[in-house]
């Protein structure tokens, strides 16, 4: 057993140290196989039936190595992950969708496979990073779906870079403003889903256990599809909350109401669901002000919670090739 993890641990190492432009099946880069606690039909039984997934890496311009999950061929379709979030909590929504599309996770640093760092935590070097990885992986054109966090990410790379080479977006289930502003009504409070009034008290609420309904249900296991991907993501990420809670003092601080009402001039889809009713005026608001958006409004029956993609996976990615294919 030990020869075995020696050889694993050494694979890894040499997977990870040779060119940025290096690609490996997911079964190679993570050392061995994995079996998902609940045997689902459509889905793999266990990670070496997802045959064609591979984990890749490259160094942005400031030197930080990051990671990225790639499945599939066809149209390109991007997802950014929330805040802590990774490519393994995906692997159901790859797997499906990787039948038509050419999907991309990328772990942002700190997150995920990527570098550990305490420089650029901002989210607008985040929506560098984004943009510098379409220029590695040389696309031109793509869809991109942000969740939580990697909203903001897509919001401040619209506002950076425009939307020249966005062909569709998607929203899931962001507050535009998580900072309430001095002199607000409660009208703009509610239209930015504002929910505290310092970054620490997001960080708290996150991370102390602290009754809020995002991390009640971030912590009830009532999906087969969910627990399948949060399993595996435990075991295969070791997050370290040191360097993750460094981005989150400049991502609540944000306020994107001017880029959601003015330069989102693309397609637009928003999820939300009824579980995240502290959020749901908001997201009514983001599609009234965006031309043309689309409101996906799961209910609970539906597992319309802030992790509606990987409770509900099927549901998800059918509503998503029908906004794509529109």
């Amino acid at each position: 057993m030990r020869n075995k993890t020696f050889l694993a641990i050494c694979a890894i190492s040499f997977i990870l140290s040779v060119s940025d432009a290096i690609a490996a099946p997911a079964l190679a880069v993570l050392g061995r196989d994995y079996e998902f606690p609940n045997k689902i039909s459509g889905l793999p039984a266990k990670l070496s039936d997802f045959k064609d997934l591979e984990i890749k890496f490259f160094n942005t311009s400031d030197g930080v190595r990051l990671s990225y999950w790639e499945a599939g061929k066809g149209k390109p379709l991007i997802f950014v992950p929330a805040w802590s979030a990774n490519g393994a909590e995906y692997v159901n929504v790859l797997f499906l969708l990787s039948k038509q599309y050419h999907v991309y996770v990328l772990d942002p640093r700190n997150q995920g496979l990527s570098q550990n760092i305490d420089s650029g935590m901002r989210i607008s070097r985040l929506s560098m990073d984004l943009k510098e990885f379409t220029d590695h992986i040389g696309v031109k054109s793509a869809d991109y779906c942000g969740w939580s966090m990697g909203a903001s990410v897509l919001w401040s790379y619209i506002d950076l870079f425009g939307i020249n080479g966005v062909r569709k977006v998607i929203f899931v289930d962001e507050p535009p403003s998580i900072l309430t502003r001095p002199g607000w009504t409660e009208q703009e409070r509610l239209n930015a889903a504002a929910m505290a009034d310092s970054p620490q008290q997001v960080l708290n609420a996150l991370t102390s256990g602290a009754p809020h309904p995002l991390v009640e249900r971030f912590n009830a296991m009532d999906s087969p599809y969910y627990e399948n991907s949060k399993s595996f993501a435990r075991l295969f990420i070791k997050s370290d909350m040191k360097y993750m809670s460094l981005i989150m003092y400049d991502h609540a601080s944000n306020d994107w109401r001017d880029v959601i009402s003015k330069k989102i001039k693309v397609p637009t889809a928003i999820f939300t669901g009824e579980y995240s009713s502290y959020n749901l005026p908001s997201q009514r608001w983001m599609a009234s002000v965006i031309p043309n958006a689309r409101l996906y409004v799961y209910t609970k029956e539906e597992q319309g919670d802030h992790f509606l993609m990987f409770k509900n996976p099927f549901k998800f990615t059918q509503d998503l090739r029908e906004f794509l294919e529109r």
